[in-house]
C-alpha cells in the first residue's frame, strides 16, 4: 500500500472515531424503567372452583375464594368479609339452576335449595310453564333439536269440512318457543352438540294459555317441531297462540294438493 493511501486511511479512521465520540455525547441513554405499585382495594369473592353444569348438587368443594376488586363487586356476590363463610355453608347442598363456569362468582339466583322444587322447576322462568310433546325423527328435524333451541310448533290433524269431506289441516300453533329438554337431557353435555337420538319427548317453555292449547293439540293430531335459525330468535316476540282449534273453517286458509290429497294450511298473521 502506498504511503499516501495509508495516510488517507488513517485520517478517515480517526475522523470516524471522532464523529462517533461526538455523536455519543449528544445521545442520552434511555432512562431505567420505574415500577410504580398501585394499591387496589380488593375483597374475597366466592366463585365456582370448576365448571358446574345445570342440575349439579354443589358443596363446599365446588367453591373457592378469589381476590376481586371492590369496585367490580356486585351486591349479589358472596364476599368473605360479609359473612361469606356461613353463606357458603348455607348454600352447600343446593342445585345449580344455570350452568356456572370455573371462576364465575356464585350468587343465590343461580342456585336453588334442595326441597324447593326439581331441576326443571328451578330453570323455568317465572310465569312460564313446561309441557311435553311426543317427537320422532321425522317430526323433530331429524332428532337434531337440542335443549335451548327455538322451534315453531305445528299441529297436523284430520278434520271434516262442511261438505263432509275429510281434510288434513296444518296449523302453526306457536312460534319461537324455547326447548327446555329433549327426553331427560336439559343441557348440552360437555359442550358437545350431541342430540339424544332415542328421546321420544320434547319439553317446551310456554305461557299458561299456550300450555292449555298444547295439551289440547297433543290429543288432536300429530305435533311437528320446526327448528328456527339463531338469526330469527329476536323475531315473533309475542309468539302465535290465538288460533281456535275447534274452528273447522278459516277465512285466511289456503287449499293445496299434497300427494293427491287435499289439505289446508291456516295462516297465523
Amino acid at each position: 500500500m502506498k504511503r499516501a493511501q495509508l495516510v488517507g486511511f488513517s485520517v478517515a479512521l480517526v475522523a470516524a472515531g471522532m464523529a462517533y465520540y461526538v455523536a455519543s455525547a449528544f445521545v442520552q441513554p434511555p432512562p431505567a424503567p420505574v415500577t410504580v405499585e398501585k394499591q387496589v382495594d380488593s375483597t374475597e369473592v366466592l366463585v365456582a372452583g370448576t365448571d358446574i353444569p345445570v342440575g349439579q348438587i354443589v358443596n363446599e368443594g365446588h367453591f373457592r375464594w378469589v381476590s376481586w376488586p371492590v369496585k367490580a363487586t356486585s351486591r349479589a356476590y358472596i364476599t368473605k368479609e360479609n359473612g361469606g363463610l356461613s353463606r357458603m355453608r348455607e348454600i352447600s347442598g343446593s342445585v345449580a339452576r344455570s350452568a356456572l363456569l370455573a371462576g364465575e362468582p356464585i350468587t343465590a339466583q343461580k342456585l336453588i335449595k334442595a326441597g324447593q322444587g326439581g331441576v326443571l322447576a328451578a330453570i323455568l322462568p317465572q310465569g312460564m310453564r313446561a309441557i311435553s310433546t311426543k317427537i320422532k325423527a321425522e317430526t323433530a328435524a331429524g332428532s337434531l333439536i337440542l335443549p335451548n333451541d327455538h322451534v315453531d310448533v305445528i299441529l297436523i290433524r284430520q278434520m271434516r269440512s262442511r261438505g263432509g269431506k275429510d281434510q288434513t289441516i296444518s296449523d302453526t300453533l306457536f312460534r319461537n318457543v324455547r326447548v327446555i329438554a329433549i327426553g331427560q337431557q336439559i343441557e348440552i353435555k360437555e359442550g358437545k352438540k350431541a342430540a339424544d337420538m332415542s328421546a321420544s319427548t320434547a319439553t317446551l317453555e310456554l305461557m299458561p294459555r299456550q300450555a292449555e292449547m298444547m295439551a289440547l293439540a297433543n290429543s288432536m293430531g300429530e305435533i311437528t317441531l320446526s327448528l328456527r335459525s339463531v338469526a330469527d330468535l329476536s323475531s315473533d316476540p309475542e309468539r302465535a297462540g290465538g288460533l281456535n282449534l275447534n274452528k273447522p273453517e278459516d277465512n285466511n286458509s289456503v287449499r293445496i294438493v299434497r300427494y293427491g290429497a287435499k289439505s289446508r294450511v291456516y295462516g297465523v298473521n
